[in-house]
């Protein structure tokens, strides 16, 4: 199952909207609360959210230049012009940009992976469910199994295995299979650890130990 580029910023856009609403229902120190993203809590995640719907082919490139290639600096350099004082203030940033369209220059799955895997690393960190459309996260999902790593993808963590969704019309690879939602394999082939039982079969432990390392 795909996603035709013309509908991907739709998608994009009511993930962003949706999420607005769910982060309108914090409480304050639930914006504190860490988050797989190492290092940083929900408002900084919120923050890199931002940032990235507001970010440019030029804009990119120049800050990637501003540090020297690293795109764990870039990232934060891009939190740090985001992050408001207050959530609330991030919180009304992050309503500018819903419907914004503009991007780095990467292919227009980034932007599903980005919605869909930031919008679970703030929901799980406070105890929400996301309720994700399953043909947009099977793109994203097949994104980041052509992706290495080193570009932000998990091409390697699921070498020799075979994914199989149990949501969606998904059964990809080959080797010991991993079973369970679009959404949470994603996640796992994304680098984030899922919740015990959330993914099931041989590979389970094998998938979950290269993302751990």
């Amino acid at each position: 199952m795909t996603v035709q580029r013309a509908t991907v910023w739709s998608v994009v856009h009511e993930e962003r909207a949706t999420l607005c609403r769910d982060l309108a229902t914090l409480a304050p120190e639930q914006w504190s609360a860490p988050t797989a993203c190492t290092g940083w809590d929900v408002h900084d995640v919120v923050a890199h959210l931002v940032d990235s719907a507001k970010a440019t082919r030029l804009g990119f490139v120049r800050d990637m230049l501003a540090a020297r290639g690293d795109f764990d600096r870039q990232n934060a350099f891009g939190v740090a012009r985001e992050r408001r004082d207050d959530p609330r203030d991030t919180l009304r940033a992050f309503r500018s940009v819903v419907t914004r369209t503009s991007a780095p220059p990467a292919p227009v799955a980034t932007r599903l992976v980005e919605a869909f895997v930031h919008g679970e690393d703030i929901r799980r960190a406070v105890g929400l469910r996301g309720d994700y459309p399953p043909g947009p996260v099977v793109t994203a999902l097949a994104h980041q199994l052509r992706t290495t790593v080193r570009m932000g993808g998990g091409k390697e963590l699921a070498a020799g295995l075979r994914l199989v969704a149990s949501d969606a019309p998904l059964d990809t690879g080959s080797g010991p299979e991993v079973r369970g939602p679009a959404i949470a394999l994603l996640l796992a082939v994304s680098g984030r650890a899922v919740e015990p039982g959330e993914l099931t079969g041989p590979g389970v432990t094998v998938l979950a130990e290269r993302a751990a390392s």
